[in-house]
């Protein structure tokens, strides 16, 4: 077991939900992975692949697994975060003691993660073509060649992105806005989060 001091200020500074952070990372930290702070989080690596992450919400705290689809969840404990994550899942916990409760199971789950990445395992993700595309930007695309060009020439995460963005909004005037704001920077090649 070997806690990483760069972790450290992140259990430090948590303003919620610190005992289970804490019972959290020496479940973990028991199965021999190695600890790293990666997106401000406590992220848990087996030979330097992405297996668990420690986060908090207002609501909960979780263990989230990278490749959470392909483990068997014997248990029923894994939850999609939303219906467009398709390869992580989390084990959501709001006391320490659900976390003591689970310890076994935990392991059995951060084992077999581990698993499903020494045979290399992959998560099938969908095709862009397979996800809506909002008529208000079909329309832009077919009117103009050059940012249908663009668009195309992304690569599929960022296409995906746009295209889950633009659909979430319920009315056709917010498609629209959405389209209209983001169209300069399909056009640069940039994804949504691009800067």
């Amino acid at each position: 077991m070997n806690p990483n001091p760069k972790v450290d200020s992140f259990f430090s500074k948590a303003k919620n939900w610190q005992k289970e952070f804490e019972a959290l990372r020496m479940i973990v930290l028991d199965c021999g992975l190695t600890e790293e702070l990666k997106w401000g989080q406590p992220c848990y690596i087996f030979e330097k692949k992405n297996i668990v992450l420690i986060h908090g919400f207002k609501e909960y705290c979780a263990l989230l697994f990278f490749k959470g689809a392909l483990l068997k969840d014997t248990k029923g404990i894994l939850v999609q975060q939303t219906e467009n994550v398709q390869a992580a899942r989390q084990i959501r916990f709001t006391d320490v003691r659900e976390i003591v409760k689970l310890k076994g199971a935990l392991k059995a789950y951060i084992y077999e993660a581990v698993e499903v990445e020494e045979a290399g395992l992959k998560v099938e993700f969908k095709k862009t073509k397979e996800f809506t595309m909002p008529e208000e930007f079909q329309r832009k695309l077919d009117k103009s060649r050059a940012l249908s060009k663009a668009f195309y020439a992304l690569t599929p995460g960022r296409q995906r992105g746009y295209l889950l963005y633009f659909s979430q909004a319920k009315q056709a005037k917010t498609r629209e806005s959405r389209v209209e704001k983001y169209i300069p920077q399909i056009l640069e090649g940039k994804g949504l989060e691009d800067e």
